[in-house]
This record gives C-alpha cells, structure tokens and sequence, in this order.
C-alpha cells in the first residue's frame, strides 16, 4: 500500500504558520483554532486535529501532556532538531520550551541502560521549573 500524500490546504499551512510561530513553546488544538478563527478561516475541531495527527505521523510535531490541564499540547520540531535524543526543559511560568542538548545525554542513557537497564527514550520527556529569565523577574 502507498503512502498517502498529505494535501496543502490553506488550513494546514495556517497551521505550520502558526506553529512556527509558537516554536519555543508548546500550543493547543484550542490555540489553534482560535488562531485560524483570527485568521478568517473556519473549521472544526476534528480537522485541526486530523492535521496534527497527520504531522505527529509525519514526525514533525512533538505531543505532551499538558501538566495543568492533562490535555495535549503540540510544538513543531525545527529542522536540526533531534527530539528523540534529548530530554525539553520548559518554563512553568512563561511557557517556554527549550531542547537540552548537553554532551551530558549520552552519559545518562548510557548509565540507565548499563546499571539499571533502562532505556531512555527522551522524546516526549520535559523537565519542568523556571528559566532564567522568569526566575530573574521573581527577585
């Protein structure tokens, strides 16, 4: 069976848009559609989500769990970005979602898998607490 190709609608573009407008943190299928609703464009819930199933099938969205609300939250993976090998920091107060990229990754896994054997798989995996510059703002 071939693969099917996704089609380019101007709500999915308008998703990607807003997507990489959002790309330090993670968004709603709610913050969406109120973003297409801004935009003029109207659709149903169903067909945001059926676009953001199609780019998490395609491996260019990254899914969570929102800790406050236990809904999913989405957030583009940008193009030199290996979400897979690298545990995301995000900002509890400002939202804000960034990659941990440490030489350090390697040493974990490594670790986990010889003296516990587990295998880490980071891709969904947040840190959460407070960046610098919302902790800065707190003094």
């Amino acid at each position: 069976m071939t693969k099917r190709q996704s089609y380019n609608t101007k709500a999915r573009r308008l998703i990607l848009e807003f997507l990489e407008l959002k790309q330090e943190n993670t968004v709603s299928a709610a913050d969406i559609s109120e973003y297409l609703e801004k935009m003029g464009v109207t659709v149903n819930q169903a067909t945001v989500y059926r676009c953001l199933n199609k780019l998490d099938d395609e491996k260019r969205l990254l899914k969570f769990t929102d800790e406050d609300t236990q809904k999913s939250v989405y957030r583009l993976i940008g193009e030199k970005n290996n979400c897979a090998e690298h545990i995301h920091i995000k900002c509890v107060k400002c939202g804000r979602l960034m990659h941990l990229e440490c030489g350090f990754m390697h040493d974990i896994k490594k670790h986990l898998s010889e003296s516990h054997g587990f295998e880490l798989q980071c891709g969904g995996s947040i840190l959460y607490g407070l960046c610098e510059k919302c902790r800065n703002n707190n003094n």
